[in-house]
């Protein structure tokens, strides 16, 4: 796996949820398992199929958080400045199309909600916004073609 970068905060998040993971999940999948497999024929529990399933799942889970943990690096917040557009700052943007106004929270993957207007550098708006001052036009590629923002404002 590649790189994944982040704040303190975002890897304690995943830190956190691999220990729920590994000390309240997985006991309980594992007496889910035990209680089907009491229950007799295994080849005709459906049950017990569930519940190795789910056990398959968690554990495909916890392995990802685990490469993800191993493989992250810190993203030092001090050292960002609001002099372009970067990871963890603020854009506020507008459309040149259609005046629309908007501001994206430019994130890593892993803390990525775009309800919350919290932006993956790693998707194309990002990306074309990303090393743009106030006052550029990012032209920015999409599946639905070329859109042009014009950067207003930066900030953390």
């Amino acid at each position: 796996m590649a790189t994944i970068y982040m704040t303190a905060d975002g890897l304690q998040k995943l830190k956190d949820e691999l220990q729920y993971l590994e000390s309240s999940e997985r006991p309980r999948v594992i007496r889910a398992i035990a209680e089907a497999r009491d229950k007799g024929d295994l080849s005709e529990n459906a049950e017990y199929d569930a519940a190795k399933e789910e056990q398959s799942n968690l554990e495909s889970k916890i392995a990802q958080l685990k490469s993800q943990i191993m493989d992250a690096r810190i993203i030092d917040e001090s050292r960002i400045n609001t002099n372009e557009v970067q990871i963890l700052t603020k854009v506020r943007v507008r459309n040149v199309k259609n005046g629309a106004e908007k501001t994206y929270h430019l994130v890593t993957e892993g803390e990525a909600n775009i309800a919350a207007g919290k932006l993956a550098v790693t998707t194309p708006i990002a990306k074309g916004l990303l090393g743009k001052k106030v006052g550029d036009i990012a032209e920015v590629k999409v599946p639905a073609g070329i859109m042009h923002f014009e950067i207003l404002e930066i900030s953390l």
